[in-house]
């Protein structure tokens, strides 16, 4: 039997910067890690043609790119390297202007005036209270809740009307929000796209401030890639650790957490070796597999197995990636230097899928996020060649096919080939001649997720749905929106909790922050025991 101070389970991106943090406080920490590599979401593999680097899963980094927690980490000293395509990102349209997000505020602001003269002026205002609030903004939701620095930067940032302003803000739909400051639809998709990054909606509340954040986010910091594929990003943080004492096993799946008088004193892994603790468990799994699986309901309190029952999971996902013997031929030459290309055809086109899927219908024409990502970074693939990727949101058990596609609803081989002709019909009606240039694909769609990272429950990217009622003091169940759990010891460390999804290590430094600060007051009580 092994004993250390911290086991981390799962070597994901908050697992491994929650054990980075342990570490550094010379805590002797262990990452078991299911997988036969680390990574979770974050990893790359040649999965199209040879020579193609194709990231599996989360691709482009804002979020990553403007957290404080990762920042403070210095991967670059750790072989890190972040790269940009020429260009954030565009929203081309058939019958319109391509919205083009630059690094350059004036020729994105150049960009939506040409659809509906004014916008620009608009979008520069919007922008410039993004640089005012943004940075106490994002400190604020990246801090375990409540957030107190964060929270008095923000508050020093928003006075008298400007506080107002921003707490309507928050709430906001996107739609409504779009609709107060733009004429144009240019405008109105920029704001959209970048809002539906998450499973949200354009009538949501929150949707109006997500897309603000994402759009602030893309003109700030632009959406880095680390070079030579996202799992360098991973390759960096176990560097890290390791160089600090830390300790990584790779094909160690925990099939239990040990409980005892109450407290986590360690874990069980497939094959009944056990690993004991004398401090803490940080977890970096779903909520529910946590609970249900790895403690048990008979450990936990009545309340939270009775909320656990109403934890709302995230619309599933259908990914693909393609090796392309040359460019995407965008009919908009606008669209040629973008990282990342947002594809539907109106703010109404929006609505209209994201109520089908609110209906669990496979949408007839589903929103598109496309990665050019040999545009971003050449190492991708082959000289004159492009490695590219598209997802979207799918429901998870499908009720019918808007589409008229015939979609059962298993998301097998056949579904997924159906959907995939759909995506890609998608991008040929923007880009005529991109089906000539597929020379491999590989199609992902919830099952495939699930299996090769068993935190995308059912082809769920962001640990349980991003809506309002889901976050903060809601996430992952109705308590404090911290990642302590009822069993003392034991930290939810993974996106299911505050603050969710996205790569910006927060979930994973929270808890371990949470499982430090209980550590000292321990001590501290101990030693008062002792004196009295």
């Amino acid at each position: 039997m092994i004993e250390v101070d911290a086991v981390v389970i799962g070597a994901g991106p908050n697992g491994l910067v929650g054990a980075n943090l342990l570490a550094d406080r010379g805590w002797d920490v262990l990452v078991l890690e299911a997988n036969d590599q680390p990574g979770g979401a974050v990893r790359t593999a040649e999965v199209t043609a040879p020579g193609f680097r194709n990231d599996l899963f989360s691709a482009f980094y804002p979020l990553a790119g403007s957290s404080h927690v990762l920042q403070d980490l210095h991967l670059e000293d750790h072989g890190l390297r972040w790269v940009h395509a020429p260009r954030v990102l565009a929203h081309p349209r058939a019958d319109g202007p391509t919205a083009v997000l630059d690094r350059d505020p004036a020729v994105t602001a150049a960009s939506l005036d040409a659809d509906a003269p004014g916008d620009g002026d608009a979008y520069l205002a919007l922008y410039r209270r993004w640089e005012r609030i943004g940075p106490g903004l994002m400190r604020a939701l990246l801090s375990p809740f409540p957030p107190v620095r964060g929270g008095l930067r923000l508050a020093a940032a928003t006075l008298g009307r400007d506080a107002r302003d921003t707490a309507r803000l928050a709430i906001l739909p996107l739609r409504r929000m779009v609709d107060e400051h733009f004429g144009g639809e240019t405008a109105k998709l920029l704001f959209a796209g970048n809002a539906l990054h998450a499973d949200l909606t354009p009538e949501g509340a929150g949707s109006g401030l997500f897309g603000w954040l994402m759009t602030g986010l893309g003109q700030q910091v632009g959406f880095p890639v680390p070079q030579g594929g996202a799992g360098c990003l991973t390759d960096a943080l176990v560097a890290r650790l390791t160089s600090v004492g830390g300790q990584l096993r790779c094909g160690a799946r925990v099939e239990h957490v040990i409980v005892g008088d109450g407290r986590a004193a360690g874990v069980r892994l497939a094959g009944g070796e056990q690993v004991r603790v004398r401090r803490a468990v940080l977890a970096d799994c779903h909520a529910q597999r946590l609970y249900r699986d790895l403690v048990g309901v008979d450990e936990l309190p009545a309340r939270t197995v009775a909320d656990l029952e109403r934890f709302q999971s995230g619309s599933a996902t259908v990914k693909v990636d393609w090796a392309l013997s040359g460019p995407i031929p965008w009919r908009s030459p606008d669209v040629a230097g973008a990282g990342t290309v947002h594809v539907a055809s109106s703010l109404d086109e929006l609505t209209m899928s994201s109520a089908q899927l609110s209906m669990d219908q496979v949408p007839a024409k589903p929103f598109l996020l496309v990665g050019q990502m040999t545009t971003a970074d050449p190492t991708r693939s082959p000289p004159g060649t492009e490695s590219a990727w598209a997802y979207t949101h799918v429901p998870v058990r499908p009720g019918g096919d808007a589409g008229g596609g015939g979609i059962e609803g298993h998301w097998g081989g056949a579904d997924l080939d159906t959907f995939s002709a759909r995506m890609e019909a998608r991008v040929e009606a923007l880009a005529p001649g991109f089906g000539d240039l597929v020379l491999d694909r590989y199609v992902a769609g919830p099952r495939e997720l699930e299996a090769a990272d068993a935190n995308l429950v059912d082809g769920d990217i962001g640990g349980g749905t991003s809506q309002l009622h889901q976050q903060l003091i809601f996430r992952p169940v109705g308590g404090l929106g911290r990642a302590e759990t009822p069993i003392v010891g034991l930290y939810l460390a993974s996106a299911s909790a505050h603050p969710g999804g996205g790569v910006h290590g927060a979930c994973g430094a929270n808890g371990a922050r949470a499982a430090l600060a209980h550590d000292r007051l321990t001590r501290v009580r101990a030693r008062l025991s002792r004196g009295s």
